[in-house]
C-alpha cells in the first residue's frame, strides 16, 4: 500500500514538472513590444475630435468582434481571442460614453491598448 502512494506521488510530481515546462516555454513565445501605455493618455483619449475618435473606436470594436467570432482565432493557440474579447467589451462601452458626448479616458485607453495587443498576436 505505501509502495503505491510513493509511485502516485512521485507520478504526480512528474505531471506538475512537466506542465510547468511547458507553460514556460509558452512564455518564450510573448512578443518583444511593450504593453499597451498605461501611464500615460492613449491616442484616442487625446485626440479632440469626437468624430474622429467615434469612427476609430468602431472600427476597433468591428475588427475586435470580427476576430472574437473568427474560428482562425477560437482554434488558435495565440490569445488573440482573449484580447479581441476585452477590446470589444472596451470599446463598446467607450463608444456608449461618446454616443452621449461623454469621453471616458480610462475605457478610449483599455479599448486602444486590448486592440493593439489583439493585433500585435494575430501578425
Amino acid at each position: 500500500m505505501l509502495d503505491g502512494l510513493k509511485r502516485s506521488a512521485i507520478g504526480g510530481l512528474c505531471v506538475l514538472a512537466f506542465a510547468g515546462q511547458v507553460a514556460a516555454a509558452d512564455l518564450i513565445d510573448v512578443p518583444t513590444a511593450s504593453y499597451c501605455r498605461l501611464a500615460t493618455t492613449s491616442d484616442l483619449a487625446l485626440n479632440e475630435n469626437i468624430g474622429e475618435v467615434k469612427t476609430e473606436v468602431v472600427r476597433m470594436m468591428d475588427e475586435a468582434v470580427a476576430a472574437a467570432n473568427s474560428s482562425q482565432w477560437l482554434d488558435s493557440s495565440r490569445p488573440v481571442f482573449v484580447w479581441a474579447s476585452e477590446a470589444k467589451v472596451a470599446c463598446g462601452k467607450a463608444y456608449g460614453y461618446l454616443k452621449t458626448n461623454y469621453r471616458d479616458e480610462d475605457y478610449l485607453n483599455k479599448c486602444e491598448c486590448f486592440h493593439s495587443r489583439m493585433v500585435e498576436y494575430m501578425n
